[in-house]
């Protein structure tokens, strides 16, 4: 949603001369660079466990961040208040810690009259509720918990409809609703609301002494409208859906083989094992395993490799980042060439580009680093039987938890939740209690079809980088030539 300016002016007890002395006052001391963050977010949840609520709740959280730059120092500060006294106070702290000269204004202003694509040009005009990404029909704040509770009953009755075996569900639903202003020494002024909203089961099972449970989510930037009976009619589906499977599921024996990645959940390891190493911070620093392969081939051509936060809608879709940078689709990797990182301002200074729209924080009280948004691969042209068909050994996955990453070399390790083996090209039985390990550039490497079906999970996925950030991400069937099974 973007309301008229002067609607978020009012809800933060500003102005525009306002925000002009704050700025000012921010780059007293000797600083180049300055934003605010302005904040005003809505939380609420509602939690059913066997049909009876058990928690819920609604708060409000409200604020701004001031950050200052000065060359390579940083100074951040926030207040949980819009009273111009704590501003200026707040404003002086980051001064305080940024004190020293240097020339990023400077520089920005002549790389724009230059017309250069520096991080310093000036992105201009207004929001434009027109290219609204999250459009909203009804409204989370106004609406009644009655009907979020009606939502899970109806969810948790569908579901155990389904299945006999059932023993417990514990459904939630969380909605936020963010509110956000933000102003800075380029005179930039961006607003917007940003609404979400997400839903959960999860669902345990017994059978002959035996316990397997399951979870299925949905998240969206959208309104209360999402919570239709088609919805419920989805989750519950997928909720029952391969459970006879789990049950009757083995540990295999281990070792090198091909490994067969399904469409959709198991993008999260593109996110974990890649996505993280092409943010630019990690590679500034020189810790990510890709820091010096911009512009080489790091995969078989044809692969391209994607963080979009243009996806109407998405979980990870964003007008603007939050540093105001207008959201885009980055192509990290174009035909198999390493294209981009995902920069905020900082980064894109450091590289002599423009910044992505990655640019994220978890609130007013962090700072925005190099972020992901919606990550994935596009399709290729490989039908996923036939990947499945050309491997004589090997273990199909399509729902990974658990991973551990390391940035700088690149290993990683994924826990798989469900899977199968494959025997003479097929499906054959199904398996669990395996990790699968690997490094993510080699992955990469050993990428040697990709399917045409390209998925992007709907789940709700936050990932974790010292502060969380909504994120979604995606994949078509991928056939990894080898990777490290971790069984028997």
């Amino acid at each position: 949603m973007i309301h008229p300016k002067q609607h978020y002016l009012d809800l933060f007890g500003t102005g525009e001369p306002l925000l002009d002395t704050l700025v000012a006052e921010s780059l007293r001391h000797g600083g180049d660079y300055c934003d605010l963050f302005f904040e005003n977010t809505t939380y609420g949840n509602v939690v059913l466990r066997d049909g009876t609520v058990a928690s819920g709740g609604r708060h409000i959280d409200y604020g701004v961040g001031i950050r200052v730059l000065c060359g390579e120092k940083t100074g951040y500060a926030y207040a949980e208040s819009t009273a111009m006294p704590d501003l200026l106070e707040s404003a002086r702290a980051a001064a305080a810690i940024a004190d020293g000269t240097s020339s990023f204004y400077e520089h920005s202003v002549r790389a724009e009259a230059n017309g250069s694509r520096m991080v310093g040009r000036r992105f201009r005009g207004e929001p434009n509720p027109a290219a609204d990404r999250y459009p909203v029909r009804e409204h989370w704040r106004s609406a009644e918990t009655a009907v979020f509770i009606s939502f899970l009953q109806k969810l948790e009755n569908a579901i155990r409809e389904k299945d006999a075996r059932i023993v417990k569900i514990l459904a939630n639903l969380a909605w936020q609703v963010t509110d956000v202003l933000m102003y800075n020494s380029l005179k930039e002024l961006k607003y917007e609301t940003r609404p979400m909203g997400s839903v959960s089961a999860t669902v345990i099972f017994q059978q002959g002494g035996k316990t397997e449970n399951k979870t299925v989510s949905r998240s969206f930037r959208t309104g209360v409208e999402m919570l239709s009976d088609a919805l419920v009619e989805e989750m519950a589906r997928d909720a029952v859906k391969g459970i006879d499977d789990r049950f009757d599921a083995r540990r295999p024996k281990g070792g090198q083989m091909p490994v067969v990645m399904g469409a959709g959940a198991s993008g999260i390891l593109l996110h974990e094992a890649m996505g993280h190493a092409f943010e630019a911070d990690f590679n500034r620093k020189g810790t990510s395993i890709f820091s010096e392969k911009m512009g080489q081939q790091v995969c078989a051509r044809g692969i391209h490799i994607i963080d979009d936060g243009t996806l109407k809608g998405n979980r990870g879709a964003l007008n603007f980042d939050d540093e105001g940078v207008p959201a885009q689709k980055t192509y990290m990797v174009e035909d198999g060439i390493l294209t981009s990182y995902l920069h905020d301002r900082i980064s894109a200074r450091h590289y002599g580009v423009s910044p992505t729209g990655n640019g994220r924080r978890e609130s007013f009280r962090y700072a925005p680093i190099p972020r992901m948004r919606a990550t994935y691969m596009e399709s290729g042209n490989a039908a996923p039987a036939d990947l499945i068909a050309s491997v004589p050994r090997g273990i199909y996955v399509d729902e990974f938890s658990n991973g551990q990453v390391q940035i700088g070399e690149g290993d990683f390790t994924f826990f798989v939740k469900s899977g199968f083996l494959i025997e003479n090209g097929r499906l054959t039985a199904p398996v669990k209690d395996i990790n699968i390990i690997g490094n993510g550039p080699a992955a990469l490497r050993d990428i040697v079809a990709v399917g045409d079906d390209l998925a992007i999970d709907p789940g709700t996925w936050t990932c974790g980088k010292g502060q969380s950030v909504p994120v979604s991400c995606g994949i078509p069937t991928v056939l990894v030539k080898s990777l490290t099974v971790g069984g028997e």
